[in-house]
């Protein structure tokens, strides 16, 4: 009977503990869920906070670069340095406002850097040869081979500059095509600049025949020179022998031009002179082959 008792009275003892636990835990849980409003309005108003630091900063960060952008081009900067003078730019900026949210945010911002730091020096082990091609774009700006707008020959690429990037050269080909070079390589290759002079010599070789008169063809190429105004007439105009070939004597030509004419004008110093080869009877010696058919009489 005894021992029935002391059972009873061990039950309803683990009863009341067991009540006394269920009684703590609702009661923290209580707590927590008393306490996670006030936490998730707060968080939620930094929330708001931050993005409209973010949105403020982004009107903020445009103005900032239009006007630097002015500011450049009042000072007549050249394009390919504006333009990456105002990616680092944007770069830095975008870097300090996200730095600014986090620390609204309630984010540790030294941790947050070292991150930061952390993560850029993988992404910098990781793109190595874009590391190149920035400091090839940085040698580019500083030396300038050439600037936006010249036409350049770089490895059989030639065409006209409309882009100096931070990692990449765009350059556009006669044929409208876009060529996409690494600054990298551009920095460590021969590059021709047929526009960085304002004047420029035009070359042309004119084969005449052999039995052409010399003087009278050198006389009328210099008229021809005279009558066209593309030519620099304050510049010499060379006319001379420059070499007897298998089939023609060669006579050079040289005349002095604008660089943005050079091209226009050779076309119209060829087109020319062929009319008035045809005019004065000269002669443009070409390649020819005599066949001679020997036929046998065959015997019957």
């Amino acid at each position: 009977m005894n021992k029935l008792i002391l059972l009873t009275q061990s039950n309803s003892l683990k009863e009341e503990l067991q009540d006394l636990e269920l009684n703590k835990f609702m009661s923290k849980l209580s707590k927590l869920w008393d306490d996670f409003w006030p936490k998730a309005l707060h968080f939620l108003f930094l929330l708001l906070i931050s993005l409209l630091i973010y949105v403020v900063g982004k009107k903020l960060i445009k103005l900032l670069v239009k006007i630097v952008r002015k500011t450049f081009e009042r000072a007549k900067m050249d394009v390919g340095v504006s333009n990456f003078l105002i990616s680092v730019l944007k770069a830095i900026c975008y870097g300090l406002l996200l730095i600014t949210i986090a620390a609204t945010l309630g984010l540790p911002t030294t941790s947050f850097v070292a991150l930061l730091g952390s993560i850029g020096l993988t992404i910098g082990l990781a793109l190595q040869g874009s590391l190149s091609n920035f400091a090839g774009g940085v040698l580019i700006l500083i030396l300038k081979p050439f600037r936006v707008g010249d036409f350049i020959n770089v490895k059989g690429n030639e065409g006209t500059v409309i882009a100096i990037d931070i990692f990449y050269t765009k350059i556009l080909t006669i044929e409208n095509k876009l060529v996409v070079l690494p600054n990298g390589t551009l920095a460590n290759s021969e590059i021709t600049n047929a526009t960085n002079e304002p004047i420029r010599r035009l070359d042309l070789i004119i084969p005449i025949g052999y039995d052409d008169d010399i003087k009278s063809v050198k006389q009328e190429l210099f008229l021809i020179s005279q009558r066209n105004d593309k030519i620099l007439m304050d510049h010499p105009v060379d006319l001379f022998v420059s070499g007897y070939g298998k089939d023609a004597v060669e006579i050079s030509m040289r005349v002095w031009v604008k660089t943005e004419d050079c091209f226009v004008l050779k076309g119209e110093l060829l087109e020319t002179i062929k009319y008035m080869f045809d005019e004065k009877g000269f002669t443009i010696p070409f390649n020819q082959m005599d066949v001679t058919v020997v036929s046998e009489k065959v015997a019957k």
